[in-house]
């Protein structure tokens, strides 16, 4: 089986942007996922059009598509408030040349309803402009593959799905939940999918580990995935090291890794 492999520029968040692209690329991977660098996502909601345009030249120089940007709620903002900002920062992923828009929910359960309609209300105007948005577990609201599986159903538009994050859905519930008991469940849901693996130590989550070197059965989950019809873009997300040069290494590595189980697929 052969999916796109993207990987994030979290591994380099140290770095300029424009130097995580050209890393990311020679490692072999096409496609990458804006991630924060040097402290900040440099495309959000109130991102200029020349400040874009720069991000997606950079990635265009690499020579990889920035096929995904890490995105926000502000719903501290009102409802109102909180969907013009999500279109404006939908505005700005599409002129970016972003397909996946990447949501992490909410932690407020104060907020659960208003976020259903706020994506109710986003994926509508993503749909016009071309960009997808993709809802991974992240505590609160997403903190289960059924959490995931509900908004999806609450939130009911074709251009909603759901970022299947194996790692995360260990790291939020330090352990006492395994993404291999629920992938066939929430397969056919899943549009895209994060590489993450994690640790639990004395209670204490980690993702920030190799893919493998953690608790993840990468073969269960993305047999699974694949079992259920899933055939959107894999991005590799963490690594265990931090050095540059080290990590140059480990995305390398995780990008075989991950074709290797594919192709038994």
């Amino acid at each position: 089986m052969e999916l796109t492999i993207g990987c994030t520029t979290r591994p380099y968040h140290k770095l300029p942007y424009g130097e995580a692209f050209q890393r990311i690329a020679a490692a072999g991977y096409t496609d990458v996922a804006v991630f924060a660098s040097e402290g900040k996502v440099p495309v959000q909601s109130d991102s200029s059009k020349g400040e874009v345009a720069a991000v997606r030249s950079a990635a265009a120089d690499a020579g990889v598509a920035p096929s995904m940007l890490i995105g926000g709620t502000k719903l501290d903002l009102g409802l109102d408030g909180a969907v013009d900002d999500y279109k404006r920062l939908i505005d700005n992923a599409a002129a970016l040349g972003t397909v996946w828009l990447l949501d992490c929910g909410t932690g407020k359960e104060e907020h659960f309803e208003s976020y259903y309609e706020l994506m109710r209300q986003a994926a509508a105007h993503a749909a016009q402009v071309g960009v997808q948005i993709t809802m991974k577990p992240h505590g609160g609201i997403s903190l289960t593959a059924e959490d995931l599986i509900t908004a999806q159903e609450k939130v009911n538009h074709p251009s909603f799905g759901i970022c299947y994050d194996p790692g995360n859905i260990i790291y939020y519930t330090q352990g006492d939940l395994r993404p291999e008991a629920d992938v066939a469940e929430v397969a056919p849901r899943v549009t895209t999918g994060i590489v993450k693996d994690c640790v639990v130590v004395d209670g204490k989550s980690d993702v920030m580990v190799t893919a493998g070197d953690g608790l993840v059965e990468f073969y269960a989950v993305l047999s699974g995935l694949v079992g259920g019809g899933f055939d959107g873009p894999l991005y590799v997300e963490c690594v265990g090291s931090e050095e540059p040069a080290d990590v140059d290494r480990d995305i390398a590595f995780t990008l075989g890794y991950t074709k290797g189980i594919l192709a038994t697929l």
